[in-house]
């Protein structure tokens, strides 16, 4: 893509996210940042996004699965437009899953998921490091304060991006936390930039995984560490059982996902692009933690603490009929954008497909690849 094409898609989607929230937007969150959309505007983003998924649940047949791939940053910026405000509302600031220990928090939960990653990789104290997609900055906030590292989120969404830096700013960590626009695909950054790349659940969104991990290649220090929690099918997973490609289809439409792949292809595309795995693992597939998925199989009785049942509740039948016949009404009184309430059974799908996919051994929300990209002027030394 030339230089004059990606600045007119960074326009558009700036263009987009003003439309909807306005430029001074971090004022309010979670439903009351609903209310404040831009209405039409909202509505059209709502509608241009459902059309990405146009199709009957279980046919392989998807004839919209090209146009995803091809327009992967308007699929993602329309996507995160609309469920930005619904994801703080119900889950938190950290966009990702987690394992729990038996009588462990929620958020106590999230945060050791975040800091296993950075002890994984080994952050030093004062590296430069890279978070890939790093949504509104739940997790470059706790790793920088994990770590001592300097934290560069990169993120194509301008709406989060604003937040972000908002947040960073409250917790008093502005001078340790960068937030950049740019397209994963084609990183704004100098060759071999920073220590230690790392991206949580996020580059699921790219139409092709080696295209992101080349970038993230080129982007990293001979020597540098890449880690990554990866959303992908498992070995379990056909793609001509009808059942199955309904689960995974459940989880494209519902979160904004091009095309789900197997973990052969994520082994493969790290391969391809140079990287040496040092360390693999289907963190879901430990049978000693609590199942990652269950905030949203909607059992209170899942609850590990009395604090999340507020969690968990929006995910029962009573929470989601609530939430939903609330927003319906919302949007027939003109204080919700319409389409609010389509998106909002888009992510019930979702979290219908992903259980199920959990339940099944057929998906995994965090596949850890620890890779390392070679330092050949280190080993030519030897």
């Amino acid at each position: 893509m030339s230089s004059n094409n990606r600045q007119l898609i960074q326009t558009r989607d700036k263009q987009h996210s003003e439309a909807i929230h306005g430029k001074d937007n971090t004022a309010s969150t979670g439903i009351g940042a609903i209310f404040n959309r831009n209405k039409d505007a909202a509505a059209a983003e709502a509608d241009a996004y459902l059309k990405f998924f146009e199709r009957k649940a279980g046919d392989n047949a998807d004839d919209n699965m090209a146009g995803r791939l091809e327009d992967y940053t308007g699929l993602t910026n329309a996507y995160y437009n609309l469920a930005t405000d619904l994801y703080e509302y119900g889950w938190g600031q950290s966009f990702h899953f987690a394992r729990y220990y038996k009588g462990e928090a929620f958020y106590q939960a999230i945060a050791r998921h975040e800091h296993y990653l950075a002890h994984k990789m080994n952050i030093p104290t004062g590296a430069k490091v890279l978070d890939v997609g790093c949504g509104v900055g739940g997790p470059a906030r706790e790793i920088a304060e994990f770590t001592g590292a300097h934290i560069t989120g990169l993120n194509n969404n301008d709406y989060q991006i604003t937040r972000a830096k908002v947040y960073a700013e409250r917790r008093g960590l502005s001078k340790q936390l960068d937030f950049v626009k740019g397209d994963f695909m084609q990183m704004p950054f100098e060759d071999a930039t920073f220590d230690n790349v790392y991206a949580i659940e996020a580059t699921v969104h790219a139409p092709k995984l080696e295209g992101v991990y080349g970038e993230i290649f080129r982007v990293l220090k001979p020597g540098g560490v890449f880690g990554v929690y990866e959303w992908l099918m498992t070995d379990k997973y056909d793609p001509e059982n009808k059942k199955h490609r309904e689960i995974a289809y459940g989880i494209e439409v519902g979160d904004g996902i091009p095309q789900m792949v197997k973990i052969e292809e994520a082994v493969r595309a790290l391969k391809a692009v140079g990287f040496e795995i040092e360390h693999s693992q289907d963190l879901a597939d430990d049978d000693g933690f609590v199942p990652w998925y269950y905030p949203l199989e909607g059992k209170l009785s899942n609850c590990q603490t009395l604090w999340d049942i507020a969690t968990c509740f929006r995910m029962t039948r009573v929470g989601r009929l609530i939430t939903q016949n609330g927003i319906g009404l919302l949007e027939k009184v003109g204080l919700a954008p319409k389409g609010t309430r389509d998106v909002g059974h888009a992510l019930e799908v979702a979290a219908d497909a992903l259980v199920a996919g959990g339940q099944q051994k057929l998906f995994t929300p965090m596949y850890l690849f620890v890779a390392r990209k070679p330092d050949n002027k280190k080993q030519a030394s030897k």
